[in-house]
């Protein structure tokens, strides 16, 4: 049991995605984003904390690459937010602060920590919503997140795939190319001994 324990979070480590940072916010000059590829159907949950700044307001907007709002939140100060993606895409977190127009602002700090896959569930409320017992609760984690690695294996021999059947197909171009190449050189090299034979010819140069 401890041997399949000690393999599970190994592999945890490798897949499971929590990310913590702090970077500071400067009013009126445009929005700083945080940008991720996530998989399909994967829980996603973020919490932010901004310091406080006078007459100074911070808008967040997570959004996919369609340009589809998950998430919007005006005068943003403190929370958390969460969604699961439909479909494997490039997700983008924004900040972005406004002060009013002739006022100079500071800068804010903002604490912005993401989360997805098995991380991002909350298996305490799971397990009190279910009447789970912890060994169980702790069975239902090693179960989400072997079929998280198993997704993940999944995922990796399908693009493993897709290269393999671009990089064939590139090379069949390639040979198919070059063919071509060299059948159009030697058709223009064989018109032009041609074309100068029959030139020299007329010119009496030779016979």
């Amino acid at each position: 049991m401890d041997l399949i324990h000690y393999f599970f979070l190994i592999c945890s480590i490798c897949i499971v995605n929590i990310y913590g940072l702090t970077f500071h916010l400067s009013p009126n000059q445009g929005k700083k984003c945080l940008r991720e590829e996530i998989h399909k159907n994967v829980l996603v949950t973020g919490t932010f904390e901004l310091s406080e700044a006078v007459d100074q307001k911070t808008n967040l907007v997570v959004t996919d690459s369609k340009g589809h709002i998950l998430y919007n939140k005006d005068d943003a100060t403190k929370g958390k937010f969460a969604f699961t993606t439909e479909d494997y895409d490039m997700f983008e977190v924004c900040f972005e602060s406004k002060v009013p127009m002739g006022r100079h602002g500071a800068d804010r700090e903002v604490g912005l920590t993401l989360k997805h896959g098995v991380e991002a569930k909350n298996y305490e409320d799971i397990g009190k919503a279910e009447k789970l017992k912890p060994l169980e609760i702790e069975l239902r984690r090693l179960e989400d997140l072997s079929e998280a690695i198993v997704n993940d294996f999944a995922y990796m021999r399908a693009r493993e795939e897709e290269m393999r059947d671009t990089n064939e197909s590139t090379h069949s171009r390639v040979l198919y190319f070059s063919v071509f190449s060299m059948c159009c050189l030697l058709g223009l090299a064989s018109w032009q001994v041609l074309y100068l034979r029959r030139f020299f010819k007329a010119k009496k140069l030779i016979e």
